[in-house]
């Protein structure tokens, strides 16, 4: 079982009983040593499987933590808990629903389904949707849920937190009343379960008497209570993790969750400094990047492999020559027979930074694979047949309900669906007991076509709940194609988007075929809790992977290409005055770097079109961290790309194509004239006014090109170079 490890791997594994700190670097092999310290467990200590729960935060990490623990212990490995936390604890609330106010078939709002519930409450609470935007509502409340605090104590400083503060508390109510929960409360009600009832959590903490955590760095302070509650005073929990890549503070993983582990439990602490992905050039860049942060916990990332190729640094022109660059380079590595395509990432830190390249490789005919982009069970097919199973399984669930009510087209118009849900409101049972009202025959305010349509919906939702405990997720999933009309009404539509659609169906019961042995509320379970970096493998085979920096986490590439490296994109502006911001970019760009295993390639362009305009920014801080010994190129003056490449705005200058490759006797070249020096509008200490960044003062200009540049002090947004067309004298604005 210690074959082949390293001494402190060997260390980790074998570790006494107790907390245990796995502050484990990148590529240093943290699954083989949780996954060895589980099997540890069960075959050198006789420790029962059945009490061990070890958790993650992917399925994608959690089938391959369970594919190697059954590798090692066989079937005794089958009797693990081991999963994603949100996994857990739905399973863990569907067990204890009598402690709680919810069905055992609660539903689980994704985050579609959750916007369009912010959505209504907006509407019904007579609040302006334009002023206030369903986004930011839920961050808002998503981020009081993460810190365990409920609607009743959130803190109103300020108008928009009032708001929020109503939403919040309208929308749990509306949850409640259509028997669903939101991803966070999956761990804020087992949070919430414990504290108020300390028998079951004295019956979880002797079931699991010994827990295990993955990528502890992105817990948020709800999972971090969750641990601390399970481990109880025995403290047998080990965790493993790397504050270095905690990049996901938007979604509330707090890194300091390690310093709490460690004030909070005292634990035996390991750090897993050997490399077994990348060679050492790649590791002393990202060293070199991560050293700056003032948390960084400091240590020695080596690998065997002490050389490999330099890091590459590469200024293009402008967006669209740096996606000819990657092209290009790619073309390059794939006909040189050194990589496939499929070994091959480009990562970048906004998904807007993916257009361009897209736009590059469609018409260069290369395959791409493209994360994040509409996922598969994103598409309205998908999520319009998932609203039917959802209602077969939970009739109460009202935001399902509001998705397939007239789908497809039945005749219930808005006012139909108005009246009916203010009707439904009056109901003991709510939209149950309001439809089954209707099956029966009792009186209602509706009448005519709408009482007898509304009718035969409820009377196929009977009809489809009658098979809920004889049929398997698969059928029932064919039953409601065929009683809602859905796949007919996909077959009329003879387009090539029907088609697909009909594909996607085709696929979604492959799925369903997949877990014919589970419930149909085991398999909604699973589909809602599915990420797109769960399905990175589906798709094309050979094609390079787009992704963003965050979607990169947990994976690895031969190759990685890192693009806009420049100020303001990475790292992000608003990061440039935030050192809080400015760590998290930091810890962005050290995972970005450490996913590869040969080569880097890092582009900065010299021009930008972002947000509307052209900006000029300055090469990422991040590059002038690393040693210039492990680099080849750097800054140089580009070269603008050719005018049959690329699109030209109409108001820069005409550059003429350039052709080296000839394969005839040239011609005398034509005299070529003087490039024009364009008039200097601007002169240094003049007062302008840029369109989105307000009054500054220019410092510096530049009008010995083809167009003036000139460098302005701003404000609020500090220095920036900007062409001088998008500038104004201060008084002409």
């Amino acid at each position: 079982m210690l074959d082949g490890m390293n001494p402190r791997q060997r260390e980790a594994v074998t570790a006494d009983f107790g907390p245990v700190l796995v502050v484990a670097g990148p590529g240093s092999g943290k699954t083989r040593v949780l996954t060895h310290r589980i099997a540890y467990l069960i075959e050198e200590q006789g420790y029962p499987s059945h009490r061990i729960l070890a958790v993650t935060f992917t399925n994608r990490a959690a089938r391959e933590m369970r594919e190697r623990v059954d590798g090692l212990v066989g079937e005794m490995g089958k009797r693990v808990t081991l999963g994603t936390f949100h996994n857990v604890c739905g399973m863990i609330l569907r067990r204890e629903h009598e402690h709680t106010a919810f069905s055992r078939d609660f539903v689980i709002y994704d985050s579609q389904d959750q916007i369009a519930l912010v959505k209504k409450v907006l509407i019904d609470l007579g609040l302006d949707s334009n002023k206030h935007q369903p986004w930011p509502v839920l961050n808002a409340i998503s981020g009081a849920k993460n810190e365990l605090i409920g609607p009743e104590q959130f803190p109103v400083p300020n108008y928009d937190a009032e708001i929020a503060r109503r939403v919040y508390l309208e929308y749990d109510k509306r949850l409640q009343a259509s028997d669903a929960r939101d991803f966070d409360d999956l761990l804020t009600h087992v949070v919430r379960l414990f504290q108020q009832h300390p028998d079951v959590l004295e019956r979880y903490q002797r079931y699991y008497s010994y827990a295990l955590v993955d990528e502890f760095q992105d817990t948020n302070m709800a999972q971090y209570e969750l641990i601390r509650l399970l481990a109880g005073e025995a403290a047998n929990i080990f965790v493993v993790g790397d504050p270095d890549q905690s990049i996901y503070a938007f979604r509330g993983a707090d890194y300091r969750n390690v310093k709490r582990f460690q004030q909070d439990f005292n634990p035996a602490t390991i750090i897993l400094e050997e490399n077994y992905r990348s060679h050492q050039y790649i590791l002393d860049a990202a060293t070199a990047i991560i050293r700056e942060n003032p948390e960084h916990i400091r240590r020695n990332l080596f690998s065997q492999r002490k050389t490999g190729p330099k890091l590459t640094i590469h200024e293009a022109y402008n967006e669209r020559d740096e996606a000819q660059y990657v092209l290009n380079a790619i073309s390059d590595l794939v006909s040189s027979r050194e990589y496939k395509r499929s070994e091959i990432a480009v990562l970048y830190r906004l998904n807007a930074q993916s257009r361009v390249l897209e736009e590059t490789f469609v018409r260069s005919g290369m395959p791409y694979r493209l994360v994040g982009a509409t996922a598969f069970y994103g598409r309205k097919e998908i999520r319009d047949t998932i609203a039917f199973m959802r209602l077969v399984n939970n009739p109460l669930d009202r935001v399902s309900l509001d998705r397939v009510i007239n789908v497809p087209p039945r005749g219930i118009g808005d006012k139909t669906v108005e009246q009916f849900y203010a009707w439904a409101d009056t109901m003991p049972g709510g939209v149950w007991g309001a439809l089954q009202a209707l099956v029966h025959g009792d009186q209602t305010p509706l009448s005519g076509r709408s009482r007898n349509t509304l009718t035969q919906f409820a009377e196929m939702l009977n009809r489809l709940r009658l098979k809920l405990d004889t049929s398997n997720p698969l059928e029932l999933l064919d039953a409601v194609l065929e009683e809602t009309g859905y796949m007919e009404y996909l077959q009329r539509d003879r387009t090539d988007q029907g088609q697909q659609r009909l594909d996607n169906i085709a696929e979604f019961r492959r799925v369903a075929y997949e877990n014919t042995e589970k419930s149909l509320a085991g398999f909604l379970n699973e589909v809602a809790l599915v990420s797109d970096v769960d399905n990175l493998d589906k798709g094309n085979a050979d094609a390079p992977t787009f992704l963003t920096l965050h979607a990169a986490k947990g994976l690895e590439f031969p190759v990685v290409f890192i693009i806009g490296l420049e100020e303001g994109i990475l790292p992000h502006r608003r990061a440039l005055e935030d050192e809080k911001e400015m760590a998290e970019e930091r810890r962005l760009m050290y995972v970005g770097l450490t996913r590869a295993k040969d080569r880097v390639y890092m582009i900065y362009t010299f021009r930008r079109m972002m947000w509307g305009y052209y900006d000029m920014n300055m090469p990422s801080r991040f590059i002038g961290n690393i040693p210039p010994e492990i680099t080849l190129g750097g800054a140089r003056v580009p070269q603008p790309p050719a005018e049959h490449l690329f699109y030209q705005p109409k108001w820069e200058t005409k550059w003429e194509p350039t052709n080296t490759r000839q394969t005839e006797t040239p011609k005398a070249a034509k005299p070529v004239p003087a490039r024009k020096v364009a008039p200097s509008r601007f002169q240094k200490g003049q007062q302008v006014v840029h369109q989105a960044f307000g009054d500054g003062v220019v410092i510096n200009t530049d009008s010995s090109g083809d167009f003036e540049i000139v460098d302005v002090l701003f404000k609020q947004h500090g220095s920036k170079k900007l062409d001088a067309s998008f500038l104004q004298p201060k008084g002409e604005a």
